[in-house]
């Protein structure tokens, strides 16, 4: 049975840098990709695939995700790692693929920014506070 699998950003780019067939999709809005930025998969002869899991500003959920996900060519049998802000939303976009018939759906868990410190910043853990390769603008 297919399930929902949790992975950190460092271990997402491995799979992405290893695996011919893994892809990367950013659930986050398109707000988030042009003003804090998207990760650099350039070095692994990739594509990132943007598909908002909510739309900005309202916040509703995305009706036709699964639908892009197929429209992007992901196919049901690829293994798909989401990736949002702090992993609650990519959680939900995971969630949705293995129902819809993917078969390996990854949430990763810190996100692009990771969850706040104390001061309200996002520099804890994430995407970007592995080091991992990213792109703003």
């Amino acid at each position: 049975m297919s399930h929902v699998g949790e992975v950190s950003p460092t271990d997402a780019w491995n799979a992405l840098t290893h695996d011919p067939r893994a892809v990367l999709v950013d659930v986050r809005t398109r707000a988030e990709w042009s003003y804090v930025g998207i990760p650099d998969l350039t070095q692994t002869g990739k594509d990132l695939v943007l598909i908002e899991w909510q739309t900005y500003p309202d916040g509703t959920v995305n009706p036709h995700f699964t639908d892009q996900l197929a429209a992007a060519g992901i196919e049901h049998d690829q293994p798909v790692y989401f990736l949002c802000r702090s992993g609650a939303r990519s959680r939900w976009a995971a969630e949705a693929a293995i129902r819809a018939g993917w078969d390996e759906a990854y949430n990763v868990v810190e996100g692009f920014e990771g969850p706040p410190d104390a001061a309200r910043h996002r520099v804890v853990s994430g995407w970007k506070t592995a080091g991992l390769p990213w792109v703003q603008g």
